[in-house]
């Protein structure tokens, strides 16, 4: 038994640790906040199993919960509750969960498609030495933190450096190597020529990306990532032999070995879109005659990378846009993603022809016109004759040098690219140089028609381009105080529609309705809901079941162990944050009485009966916690007392009339002559103040946790306008005068063995979808709107409609929930039309333009959250035939094929008046040699 697993116990059962959990905990969190702040590039993170991680975490963080503290514990239920929950010190440190057993080499390596927090967590270098030093074991994993980015610079922990496979081709025997994408060509050389045991003047190293070789790597200072370099990919290392270099993989035809003496391109001053052009000034895959030196002349043949793609000048009748693209790891969403975009007819028509004069390269919300070119050069090697898979790597490196969220092997979401992509060419085509300032207005009581024509016609004086003119429309947005019933209405362009998916699957919900003013007895009412529905809506439901005033309202909480935990006051947090097993209680109150700022917290209290000594005196919670509302600027103990009073009322037992005893307490009597109760409610009757001054109620004042209290004496001063807690100890006299049973048994949200109405969730429409979507809600607690009116942060109501369609219409399925509670993806089949997708009812602005849109792509998602997989289905419209593009397989798809539950976005196009429904208009995808 080692160390670590016998617990550092002595002989005597004392401990030995070196610091208890708590202390561990404080250590670590200290040196994570230290960390934190002195955060740069160069710094040393290292990669811990989660498993392990976890396992620490629940040993440092037991015994932290503050019920343990609470008074009316005893120090014997303390301790067996603490002995219940005692976690063990884990063992050493064990990373073998995540790692690759190699038998080769020394070099461990992480396994692919590992998750961070999920898999594994990422700790600074101080907090791993401090771990190390305690729990030994391992392997180690150091990674560094490096900078990604141009624009937007991103600190990332580069946790899969660049696998490199390098062919000897002497021979033609293969070895790998793991270096930072940061590592400069010169070190790649270094390690290179060190693995092989030559000397480095001796030797060449080449791109051999797709085993075809592309560029002769300088042995400069540039890095592995500025040469578009990608995980898994092929270098070829050639030796000089008697002055000339070997090459067993560069023969011709006949089998004679070439002259290997290539000539580096020169490079213009100007390469935006990065790598070689010629020196005429033409692009090896199209010839523009631009002038050498521009910004479309240096880059339109940047992409000398992708040599899996062959040049063939188009033909008039010549078939284009089957190409697919391959695979440079995890980057499927990315594939689908430029799959949709270059199968959109204004954007084909748009990058095949000359768009130079577009470029915008001093926007400073652009990127240089450089993201521009390399999309207009991709989708022209897509759009070339046949069917030639495209290695998009000098695509991928701009999103890298642009877009750092983007970099990496890991997978990321097709619609979040979507949206840089259509920003970024925006920005890029932007034809504004210099963009004049508008304030921004409100309505004012205007006609919505004035308005949206000012709010559009400022928008298109900073924004103009393709983008605009193709893909944003204009919604209305009207947002309404909940206090003031302030209006404000605006009116914002969008490029996509995002629609949430509404649930048809049902959930009942038992909730406990609670007069905070004593007009009447707790009563619990079941709803019914559906699933994926907020907390606004089942205070709307409930309202309606408990048949709730116009000048009443709800106030939910969560009460556990007989205290309120929390107050469910965010209107728009989702169902799902209600577990089956809560208890929920909905507090009824007139909004006037609401408005009070006081706010008391009612806490019982029974004395335990017990012969142990130990126990003697022990207090124990029980019952509903109550809660009401007080009005009075100063408080004392009097006024306490009688709101407790009027709030306990309805739990008035009934009794037999003249039963009262002098001391002022009820004795339960029958009518002899009736055998019955002869009783009649206390309306009148309360408990009456001793003689000494004392309150009718043995209330304590406690502190916020409600750890230590103090007795609440007649007159003592309490302070208002904030929250009260106060406990109030239940004795035989409260028992005899007031029904507790009402307080108890708070029934749980949800029995199970019940199931819902609907356990399955059904189809759903994309009409359905666009209503929940247009649909008033209240705004997030981190969308507090700022109301002019009240001059403060109100939850507002907000109604969006839409006002003005694009040509392009892009929807959006919201498949991926994410929340502090849960992440989930819905795969619920979405109806959508293929045709006739008519959306007049919806839009209201009647400006006479056509809403009838016709379906052309689609990006898939398949599989589950953290991976899957992404696909596109694209129409080719000259052909009037839909294709399915999975990475670098393209093949054709029936029409009725294309509706499955794994759409994720649609594209639709607007359907021109006079046009019939599939036929093909001008788009620009032949090309006249």
């Amino acid at each position: 038994m080692t160390i670590a697993d016998s617990g550092f116990m002595m002989e005597n059962g004392a401990s030995c640790l070196p610091h208890t959990p708590e202390e561990e905990k404080r250590i670590i969190d200290e040196l994570a906040r230290k960390s934190e702040a002195n955060v740069k590039e160069g710094n040393l993170f290292y990669v811990v199993s989660n498993r392990w991680y976890s396992s620490w975490k629940k040993y440092v963080e037991q015994g932290t919960g503050e019920r343990l503290n609470d008074e009316w514990y005893s120090e014997s239920q303390q301790m067996d509750l603490l002995s219940s929950k005692i976690v063990a010190r884990p063992g050493p440190i064990d990373n073998s969960d995540i790692v690759v057993n190699e038998s080769e080499g020394t070099d461990l390596q992480l396994h692919r498609m590992l998750v961070e927090e999920r898999d594994y967590v990422l700790v600074s270098q101080e907090v791993w030495e401090k771990l190390s030093d305690w729990y030994k074991g391992g392997p180690v994993l150091p990674r560094k933190l490096i900078s990604q980015g141009d624009v937007h610079k991103n600190l990332m922990v580069e946790v899969y450096p660049l696998c490199l496979k390098f062919f000897d081709s002497r021979d033609n025997s293969q070895t790998v190597i793991w270096l930072s994408k940061k590592a400069s060509v010169q070190e790649l050389y270094k390690v290179v020529c060190t693995l092989r045991g030559i000397e480095q003047q001796k030797a060449r190293i080449w791109d051999y990306f797709n085993m075809q070789k592309h560029t002769l790597l300088d042995a400069s200072n540039q890095t592995l990532e500025q040469l578009n370099l990608q995980m898994d990919q092929e270098i070829l290392l050639e030796v000089q032999v008697d002055g000339n270099h070997s090459s067993q993989f560069s023969m011709d035809s006949t089998g004679n070995e070439l002259a290997l003496v290539p000539i580096e391109p020169s490079r213009s001053s100007m390469t935006i879109a990065g790598g070689p052009t010629l020196s005429n000034g033409h692009s090896m895959d199209y010839s523009y005659n631009l002038p050498q030196g521009s910004a479309l002349s240096s880059s339109a043949s940047a992409d000398t990378d992708d040599k899996c793609y062959v040049y063939n000048p188009m033909k008039k009748g010549d078939r284009g846009g089957l190409a697919g693209l391959q695979n440079l790891g995890n980057t499927c969403f990315m594939n689908s993603s430029i799959q949709c975009l270059v199968h959109t007819p204004p954007l084909v028509e748009y990058f095949l022809q000359d768009y130079s004069d577009e470029i915008n390269t001093e926007n400073p919300l652009g990127m240089h016109g450089e993201l521009a070119l390399a999309f207009g050069e991709l989708l022209r090697k897509l759009w070339s004759s046949g069917r030639t898979t495209i290695a998009p790597r000098a695509f991928k490196g701009k999103l890298a040098r642009f877009a750092p969220q983007f970099s990496g092997y890991n997978q990321h979401d097709s619609q979040e690219l979507l949206a840089f992509l259509l920003d970024g060419l925006h920005e890029d085509l932007n034809r504004v140089k210099n963009k004049p300032y508008i304030e921004t207005k409100d309505s004012d009581g205007c006609p919505d028609e004035e308005v949206a024509d000012e709010c559009w016609k400022n928008h298109r004086a900073r924004n103009d381009s393709l983008i605009v003119d193709v893909c944003q429309g204009q919604y209305k947005s009207t947002l309404v105080c909940p206090v003031c019933s302030k209006i404000s209405i605006t009116f914002d362009p969008f490029m996509y529609l995002s629609l949430p998916l509404p649930s048809t699957v049902t959930r009942s919900m038992t909730v406990t309705v609670v007069y905070g003013d004593g007009r009447g007895l707790p009563m619990p009412y079941t709803v019914t809901l559906i699933k994926d529905r907020c907390i606004k809506d089942l205070l709307d439901a409930l309202g309606t079941a408990c048949c709730l005033k116009s000048d009443e309202s709800l106030m939910l909480a969560e009460v556990y162990e007989h205290r309120i935990y929390k107050y469910l006051d965010n209107l728009s947090e989702p169902l799902s944050s209600i577990k089956n097993d809560d208890r929920i209680v909905a507090y009824r109150y007139s909004k006037e009485e609401a408005a009070f700022k006081t706010r008391l917290e009612i806490i019982y209290r029974w004395q335990e009966k017990s012969t142990s000594d130990s126990l003697k005196g022990q207090r124990k919670l029980f019952g509903t916690p109550l809660v009401a509302y007080l009005g009075e600027d100063k408080l004392n103990g009097v006024d306490i007392d009688r709101a407790v009073s009027r709030i306990l009322s309805p739990l008035k037992r009934a009794v037999k009339l003249n039963s009262i005893k002098e001391n002022g307490l009820v004795s339960e009597g029958i009518d002899e002559a009736s055998n019955s109760h002869n009783s009649r409610p206390m309306d009148n009757i309360e408990l009456e103040e001793t003689s000494s001054g004392e309150l009718s109620f043995h209330l304590f004042l406690a502190d916020e946790r409600g750890s230590s209290c103090k007795p609440i004496e007649k007159y003592m001063s309490i302070s208002s306008g904030k929250p009260i807690k106060i406990f109030l100890d239940w004795t035989n006299q409260e028992d005899e005068v007031y029904d507790a049973c009402y307080l108890k048994d708070l029934p749980e949200v949800h029995k199970n063995g019940f199931t819902a109405k609907k356990t399955r969730q059904e189809a759903i429409s994309l009409f359905t979808c666009l209503e929940a979507f247009l649909k008033e809600e209240p705004l997030g607690p981190d969308d507090m709107w700022y109301c002019p009116k009240c001059k403060e942060h109100r939850q507002a109501t907000k109604k969006l409609d839409l006002w003005m369609l694009p040509e392009v219409l892009v929807f959006h399925l919201k498949r991926f929930s994410y929340s502090r509670y849960s992440k989930n993806k819905l795969d619920t089949l979405v109806t959508f039309p293929i045709h006739n997708l008519d959306l007049s009812q919806y839009v209201m602005n009647k400006d006479g333009k056509p809403h009838l849109y016709e379906l052309y792509a689609i990006s898939n998602h398949y599989g589950g959250l953290g991976g899957g997989h992404y696909t596109a289905y694209a129409k080719l419209i000259d052909e009037n035939r839909w294709y399915h593009f999975d990475d670098s397989h393209v093949s054709p798809v029936n029409e009725t094929d294309i509706k499955t539950s794994a759409a994720y976005v649609l594209f639709y196009r607007r359907v021109k008046s006079g046009q019939k429904i599939g036929e093909a208009e001008s788009s620009g995808t032949h090309m006249e040699s």
